[in-house]
């Protein structure tokens, strides 16, 4: 008999559930790092110590301190990178000008360490960016990404289907990759999933709700099951409600990696017409699922669509959850963002602006939603101006930013409530960050999958109270 292994069955037992943000094993790669780097340098000569030693430590902290400045400068972050990382850019830099001035002479042992130190330093350097955005968790999901290995619960289409003519429920839901038309949008995307519910897979199912799944800038439709372990998630709900969830579908609102859209129509894809006119026909067709009260989730750049979105088009959906999100789309000033994500065209902004649109709409009915904030995400107060070309890391735009998280929170839930959209904002520990994100995701979904009205799913109220809104700054706020 022939046994087919994963992607994920080729990373050592041992090493599966690793976790790469907490336990041994980030500070065992960073230590290894240390230790190569210290054989590197040695004791060596005395002009070695006076003259080639202090040129490469000027060589790392020259690279530390450039790296700083310019993510600084760029606006690359919404949370302040933490110290480690600066640290082993300049480790990096140290390694590299040690590899470069020491190698004539030395002997091979330490050249070989000097040829390792490289490497690893730049290992280290990625395992506390890592530890900052939290996007790979385990081995496992790091292995999986590399290799392109199998989602949790991955199988084809053709035999989910069969699976539910048959009338087979699976012990927990399945993830199908789907390659949906994009007649009406035109727009070029990669291969999106649906999660199917056990309850999905009976013989006398009934029409379940959908929540569609939109990540953070830099994404792959991918990132909420690998990254934000949605489909544990989502599982786990199953497994404590007979099986019953949402239709969840993971979307791609990018088409590349680095394809910021904000989710709107413009030069950059009409990713708006490709999330209300492309995928809603497609899976009410293949999946059977209900036409209207969809809900939405994003997280960072998400989140600002699943606003968007459920504002735009209540005829769709009925509830959205804000993870973090901007007041808008924003890909840098005003005018900037006028010139990238609609080509110039300032009507276009206001079509895709929520305020301007819960201003203009009238009342909503039936809608609602929940803005979940960091209660430890640090808002930079100073003089320094952000480069308005700058793109951030973890989701959004930096350069031109609205606002930071909570004010946007505010600002949309205020004027949404005077519209009649029922709304709560919840501040969570946490940072910008997928850990974050799954939190979140956790958190609310007992309420999104009774307010989207799944069956055998009991309706929950948004939670009272809220997060406190902040005081004004007294200088600009960039990230």
């Amino acid at each position: 008999m022939t046994t087919m292994l994963t992607a994920a069955d080729q990373v050592p037992p041992a090493y599966r559930g690793v976790s790469l943000l907490h336990g041994w094993l980030p500070p065992t790669l960073q230590v290894i790092a240390a230790v190569a780097l210290i054989a590197a340098i040695g004791w060596r000569t005395r002009r070695w110590r006076l003259i080639w030693l202090p040129c490469a430590i000027a060589v790392g902290l020259g690279l530390a301190a450039w790296a700083r400045w310019f993510i600084d400068s760029q606006g690359l972050a919404g949370d302040p990178a933490p110290a480690e990382l600066w640290i082993w850019i300049g480790l990096t830099g140290l390694a590299a000008a040690v590899l470069a001035l020491g190698w004539r002479g030395s002997h091979w042992r330490r050249r070989t360490a000097s040829v390792a130190a490289v490497p690893l330093c730049l290992l280290s350097v990625g395992v506390a960016v890592n530890l900052w955005v939290g996007y790979f968790p385990t081995v496992t999901a790091l292995w999986n990404e590399v290799t392109a290995g199998p989602l949790p619960g991955e199988t084809d289409l053709a035999t989910a289907l069969d699976q539910r003519q048959r009338g087979d429920v699976p012990s927990h839901g399945e993830l199908v990759s789907v390659t949906i038309p994009a007649d009406e949008s035109g727009f070029k995307h990669r291969d999106e999933l649906v999660y199917l519910p056990p309850a999905w897979f009976a013989a006398s199912a009934p029409e379940l709700p959908v929540v569609m799944m939109i990540a953070g800038e830099f994404n792959t439709p991918a990132d909420w099951a690998r990254s934000g372990n949605a489909i544990a998630t989502i599982d786990d709900f199953a497994a404590g409600h007979g099986g019953n969830t949402p239709v969840f579908v993971f979307v791609d609102v990018g088409g590349s990696f680095n394809n910021d859209t904000e989710c709107v129509n413009g030069p950059r894809g009409n990713v708006a017409d490709h999330l209300t006119k492309d995928v809603p026909p497609f899976l009410t067709s293949t999946f059977g699922v209900r036409d209207t009260g969809w809900g939405v989730v994003g997280w960072s750049m998400g989140g600002t669509c699943a606003v968007d979105l459920t504002v735009m088009h209540p005829e769709l959906f009925s509830s959205f959850v804000d993870i973090a999100g901007d007041t808008g789309p924003n890909a840098g000033t005003k005018d900037q963002t006028i010139a990238r994500l609609y080509g110039g065209d300032a009507a276009a902004w206001s079509t895709f602006d929520p305020a301007t649109v819960i201003d203009k709409h009238g009342r909503y009915q039936g809608v609602s939603g929940w803005f979940v904030i960091s209660s430890d995400a640090p808002v930079k107060r100073g003089s320094h101006q952000a480069n308005p070309d700058a793109v951030g890391l973890g989701g959004q735009d930096a350069g031109g930013n609205p606002g930071d998280q909570t004010e946007a929170a505010h600002t949309l839930c205020d004027l949404g409530r005077s519209r009649g959209i029922s709304c709560a904002i919840t501040a969570l520990p946490g940072k910008h960050d997928w850990p974050f994100a799954e939190e979140v995701l956790t958190k609310t979904l007992p309420w999104l999958a009774g307010a989207v009205g799944t069956p055998g799913v009991r309706q929950v109220p948004l939670p009272s109270g809220g997060a406190a809104r902040p005081a004004a700054p007294t200088a600009a706020a960039p990230r």
